[in-house]
């Protein structure tokens, strides 16, 4: 009598196995490159801004051009990514990402990139990016199943915190070898994520095809009044990161209070950076499987514990060790929330709702550093990091009490779109 056959060993049998996920591969490298290139780009900017005004007004005004496109276009960005071909959207968007760090080489070697033509291009890039974001983000949940997205997703993150760790480095290094090599470098890295995204297998995207009024244009909005539990888990996220700032003060702790020089603010910079990549690593190989709802609070908790021990730390190996937490605790905050947003929101809000919480992500980035400064002002520096830390445990504990149902959740992969 034959022995009954054992299941299949083989990984991709596991319902939420990476490598059984098709166009997984040309996504993460089409997000990473081009993450990696903006990244570079970023430096190369502000090196060279800093290089032709020496005023540090003129780098502030640099973010500024940034945000300013994002805040301005967030709405239009997320209805067209519901509208039109999010594939060929961001296609697009690299092409003239591309086209844009090449003319930013050729005037660099001309001598002719003034100040003012780099706040034009760096907004370009901006409004690039604003349309690029929101599309981008819809791809994921396109080509994985909702038992493959959780490990999916911080696999994503851990590469982009990769690209966010190398970049800046890998940026200075090839500043050194003049900034308009730093932009045909940016340019290869933008083609080769054009190429990768090319390569993306999507499902069909018929997109909406009704025209626009107000009420599809703030359609986002809308749905996350009604998706309370999503409206809870961005907004966590944005007072989470607008009170605990402590980032914004580093070159404070670097110079005045761990006296470390240049050499110690990198390594306070790069600890948060690190504790996410080790934090997205672990989740990519270990998924949440269940209590993702009360694990995201604890998260928070322990993002605004972290926030308190480096606000009062006078000590070099205490600060990294709590900065890394904080990145730790933040990347599993980010992976139950970008779950929670794509898998709940149906495809064709995704790019709304996409759009909203990149303008959530970035307006908490920006306010947090303005917030920070102007209470350590106040208040004095570690008074201000320590509150933070306490707002946002304080905030964690409010939003258990107004969003039950957010607190409740327990698998991901049980999520579906518009839950009633």
């Amino acid at each position: 009598m034959p022995e009954p056959s054992s299941p299949p060993s083989s990984s991709a049998s596991q319902p939420d196995a990476l490598n059984a996920i098709i166009g997984l591969r040309p996504f993460l490298a089409g997000r990473t490159l081009s993450a990696l290139s903006a990244q570079v780009l970023a430096v190369a900017v502000a090196w060279q801004t800093y290089a032709l005004t020496h005023s540090v007004t003129a780098l502030g005004l640099i973010g500024l051009a940034q945000f300013l496109p994002m805040l301005a276009l967030v709405f239009i960005s997320g209805h067209v990514a519901d509208r039109y071909n999010r594939k060929r959207i961001v296609q697009i968007c690299q092409a003239i990402e591309i086209f844009g760090a090449v003319v930013m080489a050729i005037a660099t070697m001309l001598g002719q990139l003034a100040p003012w033509a780099l706040y034009v291009l760096v907004a370009c890039f901006g409004a690039l990016r604003s349309f690029e974001g929101p599309c981008q983000q819809t791809f994921l949940p396109s080509i994985a199943t909702p038992a493959q997205f959780p490990r999916a997703a911080a696999l994503s993150a851990s590469l982009f915190q990769t690209a966010s760790i190398i970049g800046p480095s890998l940026g200075g290094l090839l500043y050194g070898l003049g900034a308009d090599f730093c932009y045909l470098t940016c340019a290869c890295g933008f083609s080769i994520a054009l190429i990768s995204t090319s390569l993306l297998k999507l499902k069909p995207y018929a997109g909406n095809r009704s025209p626009m009024s107000l009420e599809s244009l703030f359609g986002g909005i809308a749905f996350l009044r009604r998706r309370r539990d999503l409206l809870g888990a961005i907004s966590l996220d944005l007072f989470a990161v607008l009170l605990g700032g402590a980032t914004a003060m580093l070159p404070v702790y670097a110079d005045d209070i761990l006296h470390l020089g240049p050499v110690g603010l990198g390594i306070l910079r790069a600890s948060p950076a690190v504790g996410a990549l080790l934090g997205s690593l672990v989740l990519a190989r270990y998924p949440l499987k269940s209590h993702a709802g009360p694990i995201m609070f604890a998260s928070v908790g322990i993002f605004g514990i972290a926030t308190i021990v480096f606000g009062v730390s006078h000590s070099l190996a205490l600060s990294v060790l709590s900065l890394a937490v904080l990145g730790a605790a933040d990347v599993v905050s980010v992976v139950v929330r970008g779950a929670l947003t794509q898998l709940a929101t149906p495809d064709g809000m995704r790019g709304r709702v996409s759009a909203v919480n990149m303008l959530f992500i970035g307006s908490s980035n920006q306010l947090g550093e303005f917030e920070s400064g102007m209470l350590a002002t106040a208040i004095g520096t570690e008074a201000a990091v320590v509150a933070g830390g306490i707002g946002t445990l304080i905030v964690a504990g409010l939003w258990i009490r107004m969003f039950p149902r957010l607190w409740t959740l327990d698998r991901l992969d049980t999520i579906r779109p518009d839950e009633p």
